[in-house]
């Protein structure tokens, strides 16, 4: 089981994302005797990918369905779909950049003013 410092030392981000991420419902923390969190071992994993998911531009919400659609211990094959999903998404989130882009280089008018 880790701490907050080793999780966020492991996904590269400070001890209060980690609670906030806790909060929010992206990872879970048991509690020790003293009541210390302690985190699994794929809870950095789990911080990285909402990290990827969130500049894809995901809510927490979605993020929170996403990784709940994990088993409580994930095989390769669950992160590989995962993967897939966030690549799928995000693939998907640019065609329509592109497609908004292409409108306002249009030389089309977008208002009439």
């Amino acid at each position: 089981m880790l701490t907050v410092g080793e999780v966020a030392r492991e996904a590269g981000v400070s001890g209060s994302a980690i609670r906030f991420y806790e909060r929010q419902g992206l990872i879970e923390a048991g509690r020790t005797s003293g009541n210390q969190r302690r985190f699994g071992p794929d809870a950095a994993c789990r911080v990285r990918v909402a990290r990827v998911a969130q500049r894809i531009g995901l809510s927490v919400g979605e993020i929170r369905d996403l990784l709940a659609a994990l088993p409580p211990e994930p095989a390769l094959t669950d992160w590989q779909r995962l993967h897939g999903r966030l690549t799928a998404e995000a693939e998907r989130r640019i065609a329509e950049l592109h497609a908004a882009l292409d409108d306002v280089r249009s030389g089309r008018r977008l208002c009439d003013l």
